[in-house]
């Protein structure tokens, strides 16, 4: 019994000292092993870091890149190693007057004012922002309800703030303080960011300072690769508080993350962002790096390609800007020209056969590389150059909306094609409210006699006014509708709508004896005033509707996304058709005819009304011209131009729109200038050579 008792206590020791070796060869590996060999009993500190990631690319149809990634730098500081150090707070205060000496703006959250009198600005922070305050109190056992003042000087108390250093020096020494502190009572948050995207003046200008726990981090910022297109491509910036509590639950979002707050970079948020990755760092308490390791590695966004081409694109926005400035302009002998008032304008260029939009802008625009930099400035010109007109202002058409009277009255069975109408110049409404022909107003002259054809050809209002009084308004509205006059395009951005003239609109927008609809209402809603209200994207998805002889298609900029390395195709835009309308081929053929002529002459001597721009060019276009009155007494018309290409197979269809502009006809050279680049349309002299053979 003895020997057995002997034995049981020899197995038992073994097996004790197995136990106490595995211990002891796993404390040798995590403190000698993994800190690199040291056999100093130093501590060390587990930190979580977010590694951002890159967000995914936006390009045109064509593969340039519109918007990017540059390499960056943030600065930031391990909250454990800075708060364990010897003179933390004399560090801090080096670290905000080397900032405040350069000129560096660096993060700070603490909700109280920078000067005094000190004051909360919670209303200035997100809720969660104001969650984490809360939290602080309650971690550093602070009544919720303290006043500002006294909360700094507690503060100063609580984190041993020198008595003899002012009040602005603790305050923003507090500030970091706070930051510092929150990462230890939050578990959510990552590293402190002291300055993101930090130049190398500013990295320069801190690093050398050599404070404990400072370390400089790789990571990336948006970079807008073209000046064009603002209006559409949009920008990122840091959640508000609305958007946290979406974005909250979804993976891949932090409280601080940049998210597209504007256009596509809105739009296409889920495919452009990507998900974070965490890296675990352990640090000696004097900053020096042990191990490094990913928790989880960041998965870039990705990228967008989009149905803009930046070629048509930036010859609508420079010859937009080249027709408006020399519209303000005053002619040598100092007189104004019609158009010397034009505001702003806008131009939409879409592929007729998809509905994808290959060209989107507004004038006056910006640049988004230096939008925020820019802001107060654009905000308060009159201009407005934030104000995207091509989705959001809405105009009165003018003489683009005649196809649709033409084809409603067509149809109706009102006219047919060898219908005529003879232009008097005057056309009495009733005896005491005439009406003119602008070639009666201007010239003294009448346009004759007029078909369909011809009357698109000159835009003979007389021609129009008359349509207008003989047909029904319900039969004017639906053809309008039908075209999509009025109505969603479908784009994947904000739009107005707008409204057609008909009689409960007027009944919406007016009371009493104003919101009745006479005859006069329908005679000028047939050329497109009245109460006929429209987005210069409605007039280009209208002039598609043409093209494709009644068939409509959703707008939309989407082309393609693909994984971040280009390799898989994740996503492509598939054409959908909004709206179809039934025509008679002998409907389709006048209305073709007439838009076509407004870039010819006739066998007896009538211009088309864009004859002096496309006179000579090689492909046929079917075209309009708009003028418009504004209802505002001495200033210019708006002008409008809508047309599409090539007349027998139209892929294109393009839309232009100018505030005071005068009349449509001096858009034209804007729609020539997008065509060209479409096209592919060299100008020599006064010769066009047409490169790509089109059917």
């Amino acid at each position: 019994m003895e020997r057995l008792t002997k034995v049981r206590a020899m197995i038992l020791t073994a097996v004790l000292l197995l136990i106490l070796g595995f211990f002891t060869f796993k404390l040798y590996d995590l403190q000698i092993i993994e800190t690199g060999g040291s056999t100093d009993n130093q501590a060390t500190f587990t930190t979580l870091t977010r590694v951002k990631a890159a967000r995914g690319d936006i390009l045109d149809k064509n593969g340039n890149l519109l918007v990017s990634n540059r390499a960056s730098y943030d600065l930031i500081i391990n909250h454990y190693v800075i708060l364990t150090a010897n003179n933390t707070n004399e560090n801090l205060l080096r670290l905000v007057k080397r900032s405040q000496e350069a000129g560096i703006e660096y993060t700070e959250h603490f909700p109280v004012s920078i000067e005094r009198p000190f004051t909360y600005i919670r209303d200035k922070q997100t809720a969660i922002w104001q969650d984490h305050f809360q939290t602080f109190l309650h971690y550093m056992e602070i009544d919720s309800d303290i006043t500002a003042p006294l909360l700094v000087e507690k503060l100063r108390d609580r984190y041993d703030i020198p008595a003899e250093w002012t009040d602005d020096e603790a305050r923003q020494v507090i500030g970091l303080l706070y930051e510092m502190t929150l990462r230890k009572c939050v578990g959510s948050l990552s590293t402190f960011v002291f300055i993101p995207d930090a130049n190398d003046e500013e990295l320069s200008a801190i690093v050398e300072l050599n404070i404990p726990g400072m370390k400089v981090e790789a990571s990336t910022v948006r970079e807008y690769n073209t000046k064009y297109a603002a209006h559409i491509l949009g920008y990122v910036g840091a959640m508000n508080a609305e958007q946290w509590e979406y974005y909250k639950d979804i993976p891949g979002y932090e409280m601080d993350a940049e998210v597209g707050q504007d256009g596509l970079e809105k739009v296409y948020e889920e495919y452009l962002h990507g998900i974070d990755g965490w890296r675990e760092d352990v640090v000696t308490t004097d900053g020096t790096l042990v191990s490094s390791r990913y928790r989880q590695e960041p998965k870039a966004g990705s990228n967008v390609e989009v149905s803009i081409d930046l070629n048509i694109q930036m010859a609508g926005e420079d010859q937009m800007g080249i027709v408006i400035e020399d519209l303000r302009t005053p002619k040598e002998d100092g007189t104004l020209k019609d158009g010397h008032d034009a505001e702003g304008g806008a131009f939409v260029a879409m592929d007729v056969k998809t509905g994808q939009i290959l060209a989107c802008g507004s004038y006056p625009t910006y640049n988004l590389a230096t939008f925020f930099d820019d802001y107060e400035t654009l905000a308060k010109d009159e201009y407005k150059p934030l104000y995207n007109r091509a989705l959001l202002a809405t105009y009165p058409p003018g003489s683009t909306y005649k196809m649709s009277m033409v084809i409603a009255a067509m149809e109706s069975k009102v006219i047919d094609s060898k219908t005529t109408i003879r232009d008097q110049g005057k056309y009495e409404i009733t005896p005491t409210y005439p009406v003119y022909c602008l070639q009666w107003t201007n010239y003294g002259q009448t346009h004759g006699d007029c078909n369909a054809a011809k009357a698109l050809m000159v835009s003979c209002n007389y021609f129009f006014y008359e349509l207008g009084e003989k047909m029904s308004i319900n039969a004017i509205d639906a053809t309008a509708k039908g075209l999509g006059l009025g109505e969603p395009t479908g784009v994947e951005l904000p739009e107005y709508l707008g409204y057609r003239a008909n009689k409960e609109t007027k009944a919406e927008l007016h009371s009493g004896d104003d919101a009745y609809w006479y005859t006069g209402d329908q005679v000028l809603a047939a050329i497109g005033q009245s109460e006929n209200r429209f987005t210069p994207i409605q007039l280009c998805s209208y002039a598609t509707a043409l093209a494709n002889e009644g068939t409509r298609y959703k707008a939309t900029f989407m082309s393609r996304v693909v994984s971040a390395d280009y390799r898989q195709l994740l996503d492509e835009n598939k054409p959908k058709v909004l709206s179809t309308m039934e025509m008679s081929e002998e409907t389709v053929s006048t209305y073709k005819e007439g838009m076509y002529m407004v870039t010819q002459t006739d066998a007896n001597g009538w211009l088309g009304t864009a004859y002096s721009t496309f006179k000579d060019y090689p492909i046929k276009i079917a075209a309009k011209t708009g003028t418009a009155e504004t209802g505002i007494y001495g200033t210019s018309a708006n002008g409008a131009f809508v047309c599409f290409a090539p007349l027998d197979d139209p892929q294109i269809a393009i839309a232009i729109y100018v505030e005071k502009g005068g009349h449509g006809s001096t858009l034209a050279t804007i729609a020539k200038s997008m065509l060209d680049a479409y096209f592919d349309v060299d100008v020599v002299g006064d010769v066009n050579i047409y490169e790509n053979q089109v059917s």
